[in-house]
């Protein structure tokens, strides 16, 4: 709490309150810690959380004794607008202490447009924007992601950048830290040893001619973060758990920033990595594993991977994903494993519309080999798949857009009208150390042309067209590209209130222009064609990749020369390797079982059933989830239990559990329900509920469980009605409970009560009258107990109470807790 207020008070009024509760499984709390980290990443909850990389270094940090790592997310408007009507900073999630009293704040950047939230998350925190105007007992302010290689942007308002992978580099950090704290250094001080770091960059230390090189994981099977990763409360982007089974990427394709940065290509052994998915599903109770890497069928023992995963885990019905493809790398044996649990998305990128185009790109595939796997993929009872597609390439030219129409169709075609194609257009945006970095962008004006020219040849009920938003491809490259000078342009941006640059609810284009008119910054300049010879704002941070590379890789896209993968062919000579220590590394393949048999199915509905009760409470923060997130909450710790769920049958099994009803969100209950059907549990219930009761997240608690017999109704079937009780805000006075007893004595004098509410857009009348069975305010005056009945016509709400019966306003609405005290059941 900060000067002793309650931050629950703001959840109420929160569009989305479960971002901001922090009672996650997996959450570390530490009292006292020699150096107070907080990890923030700009962008919301549901992003941040989706993010592997947030998950290792919280997992990292806080195996360290000496350090406290506590996580940030960019507040939402509404959650802004609240912290700033009543003057309160941006705060962490765990202990809810303001940024401004860590002793470092390290922030996430892997999208240039999430740079004003940067600015909005250090201005709530009460942290001057520039780092020349920071003092002794302000927090040091680092920076790490991919944005990073060009911190040019962000160089007035960042301490000290980390260029490269983090593992290794953050416990150097810490260990500076601690010392520095120990010795009393000044803030400066502090700064001049960071920057003796190797991968750290420091603008007010390092010269701008300083070359930085980026620092390297060089073996990940001696990294096996996270163990226990924090499972999100709302549904995350990617809800599931995420194994890395390799870094990097050798395939070279010319516009790839990632590939070019996270070189050389690096892959986790299968032992490991079965270890690690135990670890995780154990910790989380997650039913779906993605297996993350630049393009996941390049892993070199991919098959054996999946179908040792899919042996182990299919009883347990977790599904797997293989979230980036590259288009010749999916095959029948693949999909034919993925298939057996549940039909994940399958997302393929050609990139381009033509042949040329791949080549020129150094795609690697052609259009043959596209088709080859829509077929495949739909011949194996898929329904969907989304294509990727890059507008604005280098020597594109309009018989390009023709191919992307073309391919698109013929992708129809190949699918035989089995399903949906989805084509995804992105615009082409340059970036740093890619041998495209010299390259225009396209205008705006070009975007739209290319986007309305495919969209009106795109005509057919089974295929989808989707588009990025050109403004945001605009400004992604100014800052991708930019020097110091654009931090002018988006520090004036910030301050007119531009926020969530990526999100197209909340993008303000117009503000962005009227700040690039007032900063007098031509936008062009920083969308046009470089020379060769022109120096460029991130020549002083050294990716490994060498500039000649770079250049013989753009001449060679003039003359449609592909570039061989250094895994299977000679090496290109891109720089990063030094052939000892620093190399491509490839799983081993001794002792693993290529050929391994199919599991016994999971169990089928043959099985027999038992259906058991279990009564559970829903208190403090937890009251602020909704029904889905209490839901999923409670499936997760069901599955880490030792219980056996029964599940539906078909390509997307679900547990068999059904609820009495959906608290709505805010609403505390003392007594809830819900059914499950599972195999006959021999053990001790008391140990099953503990065991549940571990995995859940704070707020949530198991009562009972008890095993039903044989003829008593489901749970919805059984509930005749609910007891409630209303906890009436403190600051509220006499002549306003006088008032509110006046309205429940005449609403339980009245034969009818009509209240008009919006169902499915339409105006319904409904007489809640005889729902009600007892209404009164207790002699305290600080509580209204009531209960309702719950049958086939209807029941009334708590809402319909306090705003029809008892007429509060919004603000008083929200001030009233809501207390379900009992289900009353037959």
């Amino acid at each position: 709490m900060i000067n002793n207020f309650n931050f629950d008070e703001l959840l109420p009024g929160a569009e989305k309150p479960s971002r901001y509760i922090g009672t996650e499984v997996n959450t570390i709390h530490k009292d006292k810690a020699g150096v107070r980290f907080l990890l923030a990443f700009p962008d919301t909850y549901e992003v941040g959380m989706s993010h592997l990389g947030l998950q290792i270094l919280y997992s990292i940090l806080n195996e360290i004794p000496y350090v406290s790592a506590e996580r940030c997310f960019a507040p939402w408007p509404d959650r802004e607008k609240q912290l700033r009507g009543k003057k309160i900073p941006l705060t962490s999630l765990e202990s809810q202490m303001s940024m401004a009293d860590f002793d470092v704040v390290g922030f996430s950047l892997q999208y240039e447009l999430s740079y004003t939230n940067v600015l909005n998350m250090l201005d709530l925190g009460g942290i001057p924007l520039y780092h020349t105007k920071r003092k002794d007992g302000h927090p040091l302010i680092i920076a790490g992601g991919p944005c990073c290689f060009n911190p040019s942007p962000l160089a007035d308002f960042i301490d000290a950048f980390v260029i490269g992978e983090s593992e290794e580099v953050v416990r150097e950090i810490t260990t500076t830290i601690r010392a520095g704290k120990k010795n009393s250094l000044s803030r400066k001080n502090l700064i001049n040893e960071l920057a003796k770091i190797p991968g750290i960059y420091a603008p007010a230390v390092h010269v701008k001619n300083q070359i930085i090189k980026k620092r390297n994981v060089i073996d990940l099977n001696l990294w096996n973060y996270p163990a226990k990763p924090v499972v999100p409360l709302t549904q995350a982007i990617h809800d599931r758990i995420t194994l890395e089974i390799a870094r990097g990427c050798t395939r070279g394709c010319r516009f790839c920033q990632a590939g070019m940065l996270w070189r050389p290509y690096r892959e986790r052994n299968i032992s490991l990595l079965m270890e690690m998915a135990d670890k995780m599903l154990a910790a989380t109770g997650h039913e779906e594993i993605s297996l993350l890497s630049l393009s996941s069928g390049d892993y070199s023992c991919i098959e054996p991977l999946v179908k040792n995963l899919m042996n182990r885990y299919y009883q347990k019905r977790i599904a797997l994903a293989l979230p980036s493809l590259r288009v010749e790398s999916l095959n029948e044996t693949l999909m034919e494993e993925i298939k057996r649990i549940r039909k994940t998305s399958f997302t393929l990128a050609p990139e381009a519309g033509t042949d040329k185009m791949r080549m020129i790109i150094n795609k690697g595939n052609t259009t043959e080999d596209l088709l080859s796997t829509v077929d495949k993929i739909f011949s194996a009872s898929w329904k969907s798949v989304k294509l990727y597609f890059m507008l604005g390439l280098p020597y594109e030219t309009k018989e390009d857009w023709e191919g992307i129409v073309e391919l698109a169709y013929e992708t129809l075609r190949a699918a035989k009208n089995r399903g949906q194609v989805t084509i995804n257009l992105s615009t082409f945006v340059p970036k740093p150390h890619t041998p495209f970095q010299w390259e225009k962008q396209i205008s705006m004006e070009e975007t739209f042309e290319a986007q309305k020219f495919i969209r009106q040849k795109i005509r057919h009920r089974n295929l989808n067209v989707k588009w990025h938003d050109a403004q945001m491809s605009f400004l992604e490259g100014i800052f991708s590209r930019g020097d110091e000078t654009t931090g002018r342009l988006l520090e004036s941006a910030f301050r007119k209130g531009c926020r969530f640059d990526g999100w197209s609810e909340i993008l303000r284009f117009d503000l962005w222009e009227e700040a690039l008119a007032e900063s007098g910054i031509n936008p062009e300049e920083y969308l046009r064609e470089r020379d060769i010879n022109e120096k460029l704002p991130w020549d002083n941070i050294d990716c490994g990749v060498n500039r000649e590379f770079l250049l013989q890789e753009r001449q060679k896209s003039t003359e449609k020369i592909a570039t061989q993968d250094c895994r299977f062919d000679v090496c290109q000579n891109c720089g990063v390797c030094d052939s000892s220590a620093t190399k491509n590394i490839l799983a081993e393949k001794e002792g693993i079982n290529s050929d391994l048999s199919l599991s016994s199915p999971p169990d089928t509905a043959l099985t027999k059933e038992t259906k058991y009760r279990i009564t559970f409470n829903k208190l403090e923060r937890a009251r602020f989830l909704s029904h889905l997130e209490l839901s999923a909450a409670l499936i997760r710790a069901l599955r880490r239990s030792t219980i056996k769920l029964a599940y539906t049958a078909g390509f997307h099994p679900h547990p068999k559990i059904s609820f009495a009803t959906a608290t709505s969100v805010g609403m505390e209950s003392r007594q809830e329900y819900v059914d499950v059907n599972a195999r006959e549990y021999l053990s001790n219930l008391s140990s099953l509920k503990s065991e549940i009761n571990f995995a859940l997240p704070g707020g949530i608690k198991i009562l009972e469980i008890r095993k039903l017999e044989q003829g008593e109704k489901a749970i919805a079937q059984a509930t005749q009605g609910f007891e409630y009780e209303l906890q009436l805000p403190a600051t509220i006075d006499s002549y306003r409970l006088k008032t509110m007893k006046d309205n429940i004595k005449n609403f339980l004098a009245s034969p009818v009560f009509n209240i008009q509410k919006i169902s499915k857009g339409k105006t319904v009348t409904k007489d809640i009258r005889p729902f009600v069975k007892n209404l009164t305010l207790d002699s305290t005056g600080k509580k209204i107990h009531f209960t309702v009945s719950y049958v086939q016509e209807g029941s009334a709400r708590p809402s319909d109470i306090i705003t029809h019966i008892l007429k509060s306003d919004t603000d008083e609405s929200r001030q009233i807790k809501i207390v379900k005290t009992k289900n009353i059941l037959k």
